[in-house]
């Protein structure tokens, strides 16, 4: 048999390749650090490094002052902190009052908007005539924006002229007084009926997308074997829904304890006691007194105590994905 002849490679084919192969290598290795570069520099500018700053405003004595210059700001340690966490003054006693105020806002509008959601994405999860216009319909008050929402309500709630007054006295004769419903211990009523219409639809769509995961058949098991549907709600839907319901509640607490929006859109700038969420209180505190300073110490003390939270958390879910 004759030998089959070999054909050399040409000169610098090799190198040619082995160029070809090393050449998506360099591009691929800029790429992902410029396609997340918009990303970092937004975060800085917006997030990280004002909050570089307010930690350092809250060891300085910032006020109306020394405004126009910064640096001529005394530095006065822990004194902000000590004022803000001292319950025996003013200041103390009034953060304190807010906290515990934002605690059972919190609470109470977590609570009911959870409670909302799940009842409304598990009688939505059959099928029945009309179940998407029930569908759309509960996620208006999410889609719609909150200025345009909570200005609406501040209209409904009005003592004299709002829808609310109107319904309760007028229509069903419940009191023979007009209440005020934005001024007075109403206000932490108002205040929580206001974020709970807010926040349940979020709980709703978000309930309703776990709901999708369960499979029918572990319904019609339980149904064969006599499980009512409270019983299945109870053995079935809540063990299968936790990993949701975790991350659902956790969220919801955050954006309730953090809330703005609503106390401000809804009392005006001065809010009322029994209304004075944390974060109104903060914001009062620096642009009201023009104390800069104790204002962003107390903003200090809530991120610590949501670090905290937030460590809490994610203990508790990582021991329990452990344990599973």
């Amino acid at each position: 048999m004759s030998a089959v002849p070999q054909i050399a490679p040409a000169p610098g084919a090799s190198t040619t390749r082995r160029k070809k192969r090393e050449r998506p290598r360099t591009t691929g290795g800029w790429l992902p650090y410029l396609l997340i570069a918009p990303a970092v520099i937004f975060e800085l500018a917006i997030h990280l490094i004002p909050m570089a700053v307010g930690v350092w405003m809250s060891f300085i004595q910032l006020t109306k002052f020394f405004i126009r210059n910064w640096s001529a700001a005394p530095f006065v340690g822990l004194k902000n902190y000590r004022v803000a966490v001292d319950f025996n003054g003013i200041v103390g006693q009034r953060l304190l009052q807010s906290f515990l105020v934002t605690c059972a806002f919190s609470a109470l509008a977590v609570l009911f908007a959870w409670a909302l959601g799940m009842l409304a994405a598990v009688v939505l999860q059959k099928e029945f005539k009309g179940r998407a216009f029930f569908r759309t319909l509960f996620l208006v008050p999410y889609a719609l924006p909150a200025y345009a929402g909570i200005i609406t309500w501040n209209f409904m709630l009005q003592r004299d002229t709002g829808l609310v007054n109107h319904i309760l006295v007028d229509q069903l004769h419940l009191t023979d007084t007009r209440p005020f419903w934005l001024i007075g211990n109403n206000a932490f009523v108002s205040l929580v009926v206001v974020a709970i219409w807010r926040l349940w639809p979020f709980a709703f769509l978000t309930i309703m997308a776990g709901l999708q995961s369960i499979p029918q058949d572990v319904y019609e098991a339980a149904e064969v074997d006599g499980a009512r549907p409270l019983k299945a709600w109870r053995m079935i839907t809540l063990p299968m829904l936790r990993p949701v319901n975790t991350v659902l509640i956790f969220v919801l607490f955050l954006w309730t304890f953090c809330d703005f929006n609503t106390p401000f859109v809804l009392f005006g700038s001065a809010q009322p006691p029994a209304g004075d969420l944390i974060s109104f209180h903060i914001y009062n505190a620096s642009f009201l007194t023009w104390n800069f300073g104790s204002g962003a110490a107390m903003s200090c003390l809530l991120l610590i105590f949501l670090m905290i939270v937030t460590g809490l958390y994610l203990a508790l879910t990582n021991r329990r994905s452990a344990n599973a």
